[in-house]
């Protein structure tokens, strides 16, 4: 493994971005969204000045404060403020329900909440607040802040704009994200701003960015690792042009807004670019030059829709929260059908044999884009740092001579059956092709027979067992992959992320 070393070492975030308001210009708009907000480097900073400073009576530098906003200029301006005064962005996940919201800001030791009116009206976030209200959560909300800034405080933040309020140093943890709670209660993963921009700078050795020519669209939510690091952190720090959109969930409106934008980059997961496929027009995207997709396996299916009619590749790729998030990637220069491309420059992997996989291993990872640790509920507030330099991902994957990775699927994401390990993953590509416009998932329940067996939950009321297991046998695999049964649903869960819920999917069926 080649030695890379990140260009922004020794930096903190806010320092980061200061360097990029110098670098680029500052004059001309690098940050829009979709109320007509327009935000240049000098007014991006000059903003989080203002609002550090409205902040600071209410909270301590190092402290975990929560965060609950949307994709707008006015949450990246409070990110950019609370690392301007030390303290760690706790990204919380608004559409996970009450009970997970004060979970997590329990496990972070939150106190703290910074929101809007605005936000919890259109979101209908009421029992939300109402919940954390009740949890003893404070909420400052930023309508109430803009109101009390008078013009003294707007003179004296343009002239120390780019002076953080409170000194951090590149390994103080950063900000706070949260698992998705689907394997237990969520835990907090704490990122340093060494890991954050390790992984931004490792993406840029791989990725050739534009600040010319290319304007990003993120519409992945900020509370998501590859929404805050793709999506909001790596153009802003390299200078690219970007549009944030509120919601990925706007499938209908999200085309025509990339169409208007004039948008270069798109990233998403494959359930959110399914769905803008499905009501895009042809020519909606066609200012795109690049789509990046992660969080969830990209079906050949999304893949050859994006190709044939709107003419881009559809470059898959891979991560973790933990890892800040990508790992691996493809890319136009680089790339192979069937992989997630190439590990990034600086990762180093071990592949651990796994009894019942032939092919590959767990995937075990070591880079500088790796957490400081995690935060968890048995011990809220305290960081719990990682016990070696190695991460165990929970992933089966097999990578080539050429190095291009092979995700199989996750450790969980496998089923006993009869002595045999069974891909859950796989069962799911080998149906997707069947009905294409439909959603499925795969899960296993425990079985006293043959210790587990596999249900299929899908919106297609035509899916036949038969059909399926024909599909199997001709592509050459055992009978064992076929689903036990098959269970219609009107929709599939999802997580915020756009990633398939498991556990509220497998719950639907016990």
């Amino acid at each position: 493994m080649s030695e890379f070393k990140s260009e922004f070492e020794g930096k903190t975030l806010f320092e980061a971005f200061v360097d990029s308001s110098r670098k680029f210009s500052s004059s001309k708009p690098v940050l829009e969204d979709a109320t007509g907000g327009s935000l240049t480097y000098k007014k991006l900073l000059i903003g989080s000045n203002v609002l550090a400073r409205k902040f600071k009576p209410h909270v301590t530098k190092g402290e975990a404060v929560g965060v609950l906003l949307p994709n707008a200029t006015g949450g990246t301006v409070t990110l950019l403020a609370l690392q301007s005064l030390g303290c760690i962005p706790a990204m919380l996940n608004y559409s996970a329900g009450p009970s997970t919201v004060v979970s997590a800001c329990d496990t972070a030791a939150v106190k703290t909440v910074l929101s809007s009116h605005t936000f919890i009206e259109k979101g209908d976030l009421h029992e939300l607040v109402k919940a954390m209200e009740g949890a003893g959560l404070q909420f400052i909300w930023l309508e109430e802040v803009r109101e009390s800034v008078n013009f003294l405080n707007k003179i004296m933040s343009a002239l120390t704009s780019k002076n953080p309020i409170a000194k951090t140093k590149p390994d103080d943890p950063a900000v706070i994200l949260f698992t998705s709670g689907s394997e237990g209660l969520p835990k907090g993963v704490v990122l340093s701003h060494a890991n954050i921009l390790a992984n931004i700078a490792q993406v840029g050795a791989r990725i050739k960015f534009s600040q010319t020519d290319d304007k990003v669209f993120s519409a992945l939510p900020v509370f998501h690792s590859l929404g805050l690091t793709g999506g909001m952190m790596l153009p802003l720090i390299y200078g690219v042009k970007l549009f944030l959109y509120p919601s990925p969930l706007h499938y209908k409106i999200i085309p025509k807004a990339v169409c208007k934008t004039k948008s270069t980059i798109l990233f998403g997961t494959d359930t959110f670019l399914g769905g803008y496929a499905r009501m895009a027009k042809d020519e909606d995207f066609s200012s795109l030059r690049m789509v990046v997709a992660g969080a969830e396996p990209v079906k050949i299916e999304t893949m050859e829709t994006w190709k044939n009619r709107f003419e881009v590749d559809v470059l898959e790729g891979f991560g973790m929260t933990e890892a800040a998030p990508v790992l691996a990637v493809n890319t136009i220069e680089e790339r192979k059908a069937g992989t997630v491309g190439k590990l990034l420059p600086g990762i180093e992997v071990k592949l651990e044999t796994v009894d019942g996989i032939e092919d590959g291993g767990k995937l075990i990872i070591k880079g500088p884009n790796l957490m400081l640790g995690y935060m968890k509920a048995d011990q809220p507030g305290i960081l719990q740092p990682r016990e070696t330099d190695w991460h165990d991902t929970g992933d089966i994957v097999d990578i080539d001579k050429d190095g291009f990775v092979a995700i199989k699927g996750r450790v969980k994401r496998f089923a006993k059956i009869a002595g045999e390990m069974i891909s859950l993953t796989m069962i799911e590509s080998l149906v997707n092709p069947l009905a294409p416009d439909d959603d499925h998932a795969v899960v296993s329940i425990p079985d006293k027979r043959k210790g587990e067996k596999i249900i299929l939950i899908t919106t297609s009321v035509d899916l036949e067992r038969g059909k399926i297991l024909e599909t199997i046998r001709k592509r050459g695999h055992s009978d064992l992959l076929a689903p036990s049964a098959i269970e219609v649903v009107n929709n599939i869960p999802l997580l915020g992320s756009g990633k398939i819920d498991y556990a509220r999917a497998k719950a639907m069926v016990q």
